[in-house]
């Protein structure tokens, strides 16, 4: 299992609509097309020896790495030294644009900075999880791989215009090709791989590939010089926009969870799940922190697919049954839960899912979640139409019937259904937004009923979330279990930031879930969730804390947990969705949930810090 490289080891480059990993070693070893979502091409993450890679790396043994971004974009350079010289390969994705396209390049260049340098370049390809075989064709002008179903990866080299061709060199073994190139400084040779391309293999000029680099750089800088932010820790928080623009589906405005599949939240354990999908809630999370830094297209772009997914619902089956909690980019819904029984699994970490299961789930909070954003959004400007009103008025009217019912939670646990207490507070919202909503713009509405609703939900959560033994509130009705998911209920307006009882609850989580400043969701010993195994501290739980210190006026409190928090991030400042004991990052990567909730909770705390007072406004 030493072959496999942290889970932290990687960088992330990306398209828009789909993306790859590139380890600080040079190598590719995740990369789906044509969407985030299809099945793999390079899949050496979940199994070294089936899974598939793209190697580019120097053939001296003995060399060390470095890795970094080009400032302000998403290019990837991996830098690699040695005594004889010093070489990068540069790795970045051309931008397919908003219409759903199955071409896809990849391009890694490849040069020599100092002295002489030679690489050795592996490309072996698996397609569709490594199930499917292929064929390579070697050309004049390049190699393809053709699968059995027909999908192609071709390899265009890139050469100067006095080079021996590249492709004469270009060998195959076992249906891989391998390239040797030995470059001195100043030179620089490379592959741009494409999917879906449009003609046989073709060298690429000098000229060609310094036009892609020169317009993905343009493009990626343009995008950033839109934020609006100039608190603290901006360097951290435009990284973390960046690396949420990569992770949206350009054409939808969706935004997947993660860009990768089954890395384990326990090393060999069974918690390994698929979060190439986007989420109702995490993506109504997107929404404060876009808007917070300015992005207004990407948050419209998102409550138009949003309310598309809400119109939907309330056109079929006569409007009834609830909102699915996830869906594919495109917004279908058929999220069909598979084991690859023939992959290890990251370091032995099996199974290894594709699809998830959780999405027939009912999650109850995910109707706050909506409603908080697109209320959010309606304060800043954004227009709701009155179609996108009546369909809300319909999953409304479906909460007010069924909001006091068991469900599984923000955290999908597989231990059967619980009376959350959380689920209770954002059906609260859910109710809260929308007779606000309905009253700023003079439509027709259920207010009495909703009111009626919304009061009862409260009381019902002052009655029985609350612990007197704990003095805290609690996962669900009935225990005395924590839960970090009621961070949020001071952010969301159910109780001030002041209240006493919120006070005493967050002393409670602190000395139970609280390790280091990092945060644990809850601890399964003390409720099961139907799963074998433990986990790792969650990172948006730590950012979500660090937010609802700041709102308490525990200001240097919430800074050094958030101060501590940074040094978790990897080399490039991304995180995975959760780290163990000795700091290792675990669980898939890089996540959306953790960087939306890093720039949430650096706005808040940098807010909290100019202002120094003990509470601050709330998303209501």
């Amino acid at each position: 299992m030493d072959d496999y490289p942290l889970i932290e080891n990687h960088g992330l480059i990306g398209d828009l609509q789909t993306a790859a990993l590139v380890t600080t070693d040079g190598a590719v070893d995740w990369f789906c097309s044509p969407r985030f979502d299809s099945p793999s091409v390079f899949g050496a993450l979940l199994d070294k020896e089936k899974g598939g890679h793209c190697t580019v790396r120097p053939a001296h043994p003995t060399h060390s790495t470095k890795q970094l971004y080009l400032p302000d974009t998403a290019i990837l350079v991996t830098r690699f030294m040695t005594e004889a010289g010093a070489g990068e390969v540069v790795d970045f994705m051309p931008v397919t644009g908003t219409r759903t396209t199955r071409r896809h390049r990849l391009v890694r260049l490849v040069r020599c900075v100092r002295g002489t340098m030679t690489f050795d370049v592996d490309i072996a390809p698996r397609f569709d999880y490594g199930r499917s075989k292929h064929e390579v064709h070697i050309t004049p002008h390049g190699a393809v791989f053709v699968a059995e179903d027909g999908t192609e990866l071709t390899v265009n080299p890139i050469r100067e215009p006095d080079d021996d061709r590249i492709a004469d060199i270009l060998t195959h073994r076992d249906a891989d090709v391998q390239v040797t190139l030995t470059l001195r400084a100043g030179e620089q040779r490379g592959l741009i791989l494409e999917m879906g391309a449009e003609g046989p293999p073709r060298e690429i000029r000098r000229e060609e590939h310094e036009r892609l680099f020169e317009e993905t750089a343009e493009f990626w800088r343009s995008w950033l010089a839109q934020s609006t932010y100039v608190g603290r820790w901006r360097e951290v928080v435009e990284r973390s926009a960046i690396t949420l623009k990569l992770m949206t589906f350009a054409p939808s405005g969706a935004v997947v969870a993660a860009p990768t599949a089954a890395l384990p939240e326990q090393l060999g354990g069974e918690r390994n799940w698929d979060y190439r999908f986007t989420w109702i809630r995490d993506a109504s999370f997107s929404v404060y922190a876009l808007l917070g830094l300015g992005f207004t297209e990407e948050a419209r772009a998102f409550i138009v697919w949003l309310s598309d997914r809400v119109k939907e619902r309330a056109g079929s089956e006569g409007g009834t049954g609830p909102l699915n909690i996830m869906y594919k980019v495109d917004g279908s819904s058929e999220l069909n839960e598979q084991i690859l029984d023939h992959w290890e699994g990251y370091e032995g970490s099996a199974p290894v899912r594709i699809g998830n299961g959780a999405a027939t789930q009912l999650q109850l909070d995910i109707y706050g979640e909506a409603l908080d954003s697109i209320y959010f959004a309606h304060q800043r400007g954004f227009q709701v139409g009155y179609g996108g009103w009546t369909s809300l008025r319909t999953d409304l009217e479906w909460l007010a019937g069924h909001w006091d019912q068991a469900e599984e939670g923000i955290w999908e646990t597989r231990g059967g259904r619980k009376d959350f207490t959380y689920g209770r507070v954002m059906s609260w919202v859910a109710f809260d937004r929308a007779l606000r909503l309905a009253e700023s713009k003079g439509w027709p509405s259920a207010s009495g009923r909703w009111q009626a609703e919304r009061d009862a939900v409260y009381e019902q959560v002052m009655a029985k979330g609350w612990s007197k033994d704990r003095h805290a509130f609690v996962q669900h009705y009935g225990s005395d279990v924590l839960d970090s998911s009621l961070l949020r209920m001071a952010t969301v307006g159910f109780l001030t930031p002041g209240d006493p009882m919120w006070a005493s609850t967050l002393d409670a989580m602190e000395e139970e879930l609280v390790s280091d400043s990092l945060v644990y969701r809850y601890n399964p010993d003390a409720s099961p969730d139907g799963l074998r195994g433990s986990e790792g501290t969650f990172s948006l739980c730590t950012f979500m804390y660090v937010d609802a210190l700041a709102r308490a006026g525990r200001t240097d409190r919430a800074r050094l947990v958030f101060e501590k928090m940074m040094g978790y991030a990897n080399h490039l400042g991304l995180y995975s969705e959760e780290i163990d004991p000795t700091g290792r990052q675990l669980g898939n990567f890089p996540q959306a949930f953790t960087h939306l909730a890093l720039i949430d909770s650096a706005i808040t705390l940098n807010d909290a810090l100019d202002s120094r007072r003990p509470g601050l406004t709330q998303h209501a």
